[in-house]
């Protein structure tokens, strides 16, 4: 059996392309070209069906290092925690009260963008400080 290569995330959401584009803000990631011969993805959304216009979109990470990120339309909206959240690393490697300038930081950055605060979680001994946040559609993650 062999070993899995690549992976992508996927959201579940009402706008995708409005998600992607604060993922992309938020990662550094990049929108991939339109499929097929589209010049833009405008022209691509086009020439779907009306109900397949806007139902989906993607972001990619410009290195290629990290996940693509996928955003579905779906119809019914979040109603419970995320199973599953992303870690937006903004801290690796510092402590203390350089960890938490740091946090604050990338995180009024972020709320500039559209996410929400949820809450400071505080270093306990065991793990440092990190910030509970929510993107433009609720889905949580967290500044670590």
């Amino acid at each position: 059996m062999g070993s899995v290569k690549q992976f992508q995330v996927t959201f579940d959401c009402a706008q995708p392309e409005r998600v992607a584009r604060f993922w992309c803000e938020v990662l550094g990631y990049v929108v991939p070209p339109p499929p097929g011969n589209f010049t833009t993805w405008t022209d691509y959304d086009r020439s779907l069906s009306p109900g397949d216009r806007d139902s989906w979109f993607a972001c990619v990470d410009p290195s290629g290092v990290g996940p693509r990120l996928y955003f579905q339309r779906v119809p019914e909206g979040k109603v419970a925690k995320n199973r599953v959240h992303l870690d937006v690393r903004a801290g690796t490697g510092l402590a203390g009260e350089e960890r938490l300038a740091t946090l604050e930081a990338e995180c009024a950055r972020l709320v500039a963008l559209g996410a929400v605060r949820v809450r400071l979680l505080s270093a306990d001994g065991e793990n440092e400080s990190c910030i509970s946040m929510q993107d433009v559609e609720g889905n949580e993650f967290c500044l670590d």
